[in-house]
Formats: C-alpha cells, structure tokens, sequence
C-alpha cells in the first residue's frame, strides 16, 4: 500500500538567521538583517497553497564584548520576533582563525565568527 500525499500541508519553517542574511545579501545586496521572518513563512506558504504553521528561527549572537552593536541589534530583533510567536533559539558566536592566501603568495591569518 503507497501512502497518500495529504491533501491540506501544515508547514512548520525552520530558518537559520545567517544562512539568510548572507543569502540576500548576496541575491540582492542587503547590508542589514532588515528581515522578517513571519511574514517570509507565510508568503511562501500562501504561494505554494500550505497551511501556515510555526516558525523556527536560529541565529548566533556575538557576546557585547566583542561587538556590542550586534549584540544589542540582535538582542532587541529576537526578542521582538518572539513576541510574534515564533521560537527563538540563539547561542553566542564561537569565533575561529581563518588563514587565507593574499595577492603575491603571503598568508593572512583573521578571527571570523
């Protein structure tokens, strides 16, 4: 017996908050996290004719020591987006060297998080 694809689709959206800014970025040259991802959810569950569901968001946050900005921007955005009812989940940026070969043969060593 095949089962049956069902006829009404309740989404539920998980949505990594990096993986995204980069992305548009990248697609259409933001330089700001000016997203919202409620209404992003429900668009494309309205385009694509599934029930809206939930919505989960993960992001990392630098701790206010090393980019207060960002942490107080970020801060502020998650609380508010919770406050939709979505379901935040966020943990503090772990930061790595990364070491990339320069113009001319040198090396470069830099913290990226």
């Amino acid at each position: 017996m095949t089962a049956q694809e069902p006829a009404n689709k309740r989404i539920i959206a998980f949505i990594d908050g990096q993986n995204l800014f980069h992305g548009a970025k990248e697609a259409f040259g933001y330089t700001h996290p000016n997203y919202d991802v409620l209404a992003l959810a429900k668009a494309i569950c309205a385009m694509q004719g599934w029930d809206f569901g939930k919505v989960r968001f993960y992001t990392g946050i630098p701790d206010p020591s090393d980019d207060p900005f960002w942490h107080g921007f970020w801060s502020k955005k998650l609380l508010t987006i919770s406050r939709q009812g979505v379901y935040v989940y966020s943990r503090s940026l772990r930061y790595r060297n990364k070491r990339v070969k320069l113009p001319g043969g040198t090396y470069a060593t830099y913290l990226t998080g």
